[in-house]
C-alpha cells in the first residue's frame, strides 16, 4: 500500500529488520533499485538489535539502526530524521514506556499520550518523524480506533481534524502467531494535499478486511495474494487523481469528516462500511488482564498525583488535610 520505491524508510521498533527486508523484496519484485532507499531503524532489545544488523548485512542492505540498542521514546537515535516512509509493528498496549519522564516532549504535538499505554505515543512519534510528503503505515491493536482513555480520544480527534489520517483497515483475526489481540492497520499521511493526488484531505478511507484470509492452521490465518491485491488496489484507486474508486457496501467507504465527527471521531471501519460482521473478543484473557491492569495502574498514579496537587493547593491557602 505504501510502495516504498525511493527515499528514506524508517522503523522505530524494527525488531530483526523484517520491514526493511520486505521493502527490499517489494522493490526487486517491481524492477526497482534497492540503492534508491535509505534505511533507518531503532530497537531496544540488544539481542534483536544484533539480529537486525546481521539480517541487513547478509542481504546487502545498507542501514542506520544506531550504534547501540536504544528505546525510541527515551533515547531517540534519529532525532533529526524526516522519513518518506515509515513502516512499523509496535508492541501493543505497553504500559511501561516511560511517559512520566517525557511530559513536555516536542513529539506530543497533538496531546500528551497516556502514561499507561504507548499506542498513541507510537503514533505521535512516527508523525513527528514524517517528511512534509511522508506516509506511515503501522499495525496497532483495535482499541486504538475507539479508545477515549486518558485523552486518547482527544488526540485522535486532533489527528483527524488536521487531515493526517489517510486510511484505516480492519484486519482479520488470528493473523499473528504471538498474540490473539485483533489488529488494525493505520495509514497516516502528510501528502494528502499533493496536487498529483485527488483532494482527499476531507475524507478517510475505511476498509473492512475482517472476513478475508485463509486458515493455514487451526489457530492462524493468512491473507492470500488476492486479498492483499484487493486491499491495495482499493486504496490506490481512492488515492489516485485518475482512480475510479467506488464504495463497496460491507468492504470499503470513503467517509467525509462530517460523518466521522457524527461518529464521535471513532475510526472503526465497521461503523462506516455497513458491515454485518460480528466481531468476537479474541484477546487472550491473560493479555487482556495485563493490558487492563496496566491502564488501571496508570490511572491510579494520575489520581494520586492529582490528590497531592489538590492537598498542596489547599495548604497554600491555609487548609491542611
Amino acid at each position: 500500500m505504501l510502495e516504498p520505491y525511493k527515499g528514506r524508510i524508517y522503523d522505530p521498533c524494527c525488531g530483526s529488520g523484517g520491514m526493511f527486508v520486505q521493502s527490499e523484496k517489494f522493490i526487486e519484485s517491481h524492477g526497482g533499485n534497492k540503492d534508491d532507499i535509505a534505511v533507518y531503524g531503532q530497537e531496544s532489545n540488544p539481542t534483536t538489535w544484533r539480529l537486525c544488523k546481521m539480517n541487513l548485512a547478509i542481504r546487502g542492505i545498507a542501514g542506520n539502526i544506531g550504534s547501540i540498542h536504544a528505546d525510541s521514546f527515551r533515547n531517540d537515535l534519529h532525532k533529526d530524521l524526516k522519513a518518506d516512509f515509515i513502516l512499523a509493528n509496535p508492541p501493543f498496549n505497553i504500559s511501561d514506556w516511560g511517559g512520566e519522564q517525557l511530559k513536555d516532549d516536542v513529539r506530543w504535538k497533538y496531546g500528551m499520550p497516556p502514561t499507561g499505554n504507548a499506542n498513541y505515543a507510537w503514533i505521535e512519534h512516527m508523525i513527528h518523524h514524517l517528511s512534509p510528503t511522508g506516509i506511515a503505515g503501522f499495525v496497532l491493536a483495535n482499541g486504538s480506533l475507539a479508545s477515549n482513555t486518558s485523552g486518547e480520544g482527544e488526540i485522535r480527534k486532533k489527528l483527524i481534524q488536521n487531515g493526517l489520517v489517510d486510511c484505516i483497515v480492519a484486519m482479520p483475526p488470528q493473523l499473528f502467531y504471538t498474540t490473539q489481540i485483533p489488529a488494525c492497520l493505520w495509514l497516516v499521511s502528510r501528502d494528502r494535499y499533493d496536487h498529483k493526488l485527488r483532494d482527499r484531505h476531507k475524507e478517510i478511507l475505511f476498509i473492512d478486511a475482517r472476513k478475508m484470509g485463509t486458515m493455514v492452521t487451526r489457530k492462524n490465518r493468512e491473507l492470500t495474494d488476492e486479498d492483499i491485491a484487493k486491499i491495495s488496489s482499493t486504496y490506490h484507486s481512492w488515492r489516485s487523481i485518475n482512480g475510479k474508486y467506488e464504495d463497496v457496501k460491507g468492504f470499503s467507504k470513503a467517509a467525509n469528516m462530517e460523518e466521522v465527527e457524527k461518529n464521535g471521531f471513532v475510526l472503526t471501519p465497521g461503523r462506516y462500511v455497513g458491515s454485518d460482521y460480528v466481531e468476537e473478543d479474541d484477546e487472550v484473557f491473560e493479555e487482556k488482564m495485563k493490558r487492563l491492569t496496566g491502564e488501571l495502574s496508570g490511572q491510579f498514579k494520575q489520581s494520586k498525583e492529582l490528590e497531592e496537587r489538590i492537598k498542596k493547593n489547599l495548604e497554600s491557602i491555609g487548609f491542611k488535610i
